[in-house]
Order: structure tokens, then C-alpha cells, then sequence
């Protein structure tokens, strides 16, 4: 039983993400991000259908190796989960809330895909479809590399800011579409036929983006067009601010935790000019 719980705390150990001098888990996380990236470069080449054909069995033979790596170790963070999420009363609670975890709802699609067909019968155009979701695996990279998890950072914590944007952006797509659509419908019923058409147009401008595909052409609609393109130049520049502000505290943090003393008497951090 010891031995057992020997080789699980081991193994939980190398598949998280290697602690300074941890041999095994560096590769065994090399090897997983090596394989992501692979992965995706695969995705991109499986495009062009003359490589694709050509190597079909290539192609075939390294995503069944792929899945199969993968798979084992979705198993081994199952396995493992208890000791993931120790404050759980049972395996089972823990294993459930790391299956519904963010990281592990990922691991799953990006490996369901290549099992669902053989599970049940599905529509090719479908299955088609549902194969995307291996794209997927490249979010795995999140658990092994600093950058995505300064970004999973920042919008964890700067959410409340970032919805408040969108809800701004959203009542702001509304107006203007509405307000257009009255302004040019008569005189452009094919461009603006309704509100919900004039979304497109509303989206475009705010963003910045202009296609000019659509555009006003009455001095009402071009009087109000200025305005809600100017006002979209602020509107895009506000989540950029609040994203970039979020990098710098969440930098700042990590920083001063990193030159924090501990104490080995009492534990306690002490206090200390950086």
C-alpha cells in the first residue's frame, strides 16, 4: 500500500509541471509540449489535400499516437486527482471536479474526437465539424508555459472590468444599429433591411475595421456614422488598457513574491527593499 502510494505521488509529480531539478517531469513536459506543437503544425498541414493524400497513413499513424499518449495521461490526472484537489472528502468528488475542471475539459475534447466514431454513429459532415476541437490541444500548452497563465491570470482577475466593457460594446452595437437602420433603410433596403442586419455594419465601425461594403449615404446617417466611429476608437481601446494594466499588477505580484524572505525560525516573510 505504501509502495502504492509511493508510485502515484511520483507520478503526480511528472505529469504536473516540473519543479526546479525534477529531471523526469522536464521531459515528460517537453515531450507533451514538443507533441501539442507537432499536433498543430499536423492540423495546418492536413489543409492541403495533395500532402494530406499523399500522406495519409503518416498522418493517420502519428494522430493514433498522439491520442494514445494523450489519453494516458487524461488517465494518470484522473488517477491523480485526489491528490490534486486534497480538501475533497472522497476520490470520487475529487476525480468529478477535475473532470469538470477548465484544463481538463480540454484534455477531453482534444482526444473525443478520435473515440466518438467508434462509440456511436455519427454524420460525417458532423464528425467533420467536431474534429476542429483537436485545435484544441494546443490550450494545453497553458499548463507548461508562463505566458498563458499570465493571461488566464489577468482575465481571472480583471473580469468584472472586462464585462463591463462588453456590456458597453453590446448596448453600443445595439444603438447604432437601431439608429441606422432608421436613418438609411428607406433609402438602402437591401444594405439595411433590418436591425439585426445593420448589426454587421455596427460591429465593423465600432471595431475600427470599416470594410466600406456598407456605408451611409443620407446626411443623418454619415453625421451619426462619424460619431459612433469615433466613439469606437475609445470603446476598442478600454479592454486593451484594462488587459495591459492586469499584466503589469499581475507581473508586479509575482515579482515581489518571488523576492519575498521567508524567515526559517518563525516562517514568517520578512520585510526587505527589493
Amino acid at each position: 500500500m505504501e509502495k502504492y502510494s509511493s508510485v502515484k505521488s511520483r507520478t503526480y509529480e511528472i505529469i504536473e509541471k516540473a519543479q526546479k531539478g525534477d529531471k523526469a517531469s522536464k521531459y515528460f513536459d517537453s515531450i507533451i509540449l514538443l507533441l501539442i506543437i507537432s499536433n498543430t503544425i499536423s492540423i495546418v498541414l492536413e489543409s492541403f489535400n495533395s500532402i494530406y493524400s499523399l500522406y495519409y497513413y503518416q498522418f493517420r499513424t502519428f494522430e493514433i499516437i498522439s491520442v494514445v499518449i494523450f489519453t494516458i495521461e487524461y488517465a494518470l490526472r484522473i488517477w491523480t486527482a485526489d491528490l490534486r484537489y486534497p480538501s475533497s472528502k472522497t476520490k470520487v468528488g475529487a476525480i468529478f471536479k477535475y473532470m469538470f475542471s477548465t484544463m481538463a475539459m480540454i484534455d477531453l475534447f482534444a482526444i473525443l474526437p478520435f473515440y466518438l466514431p467508434m462509440l456511436i454513429k455519427v454524420d460525417l459532415r458532423f464528425l467533420r465539424m467536431f474534429r476542429i476541437s483537436r485545435l484544441l490541444r494546443i490550450l494545453k500548452i497553458n499548463r507548461y508555459t508562463r505566458a498563458l497563465g499570465l493571461i488566464t491570470g489577468v482575465v481571472k482577475e480583471k473580469k468584472d472590468e472586462l464585462l463591463a466593457t462588453v456590456f458597453v460594446m453590446g448596448f453600443m452595437i445595439m444603438i447604432s444599429s437601431t439608429m441606422m437602420y432608421y436613418f438609411e433603410s428607406e433609402v438602402q433596403p437591401d444594405s439595411f433591411p433590418n436591425i439585426v442586419a445593420s448589426f454587421w455594419w455596427s460591429i465593423a465601425t465600432l471595431t475600427t475595421v470599416g470594410y466600406g461594403d456598407i456605408y451611409p449615404i443620407t446626411a443623418m446617417g454619415k453625421l451619426f456614422a462619424s460619431i459612433i466611429a469615433i466613439l469606437g476608437i475609445g470603446l476598442v481601446a478600454l479592454p486593451t488598457g484594462i488587459i495591459s494594466s492586469g499584466f503589469i499588477e499581475l507581473i508586479t505580484k509575482k515579482d515581489i513574491e518571488k523576492t519575498t524572505i521567508i524567515c526559517p525560525h518563525c516562517g514568517e516573510s520578512i520585510e526587505h527593499d527589493l
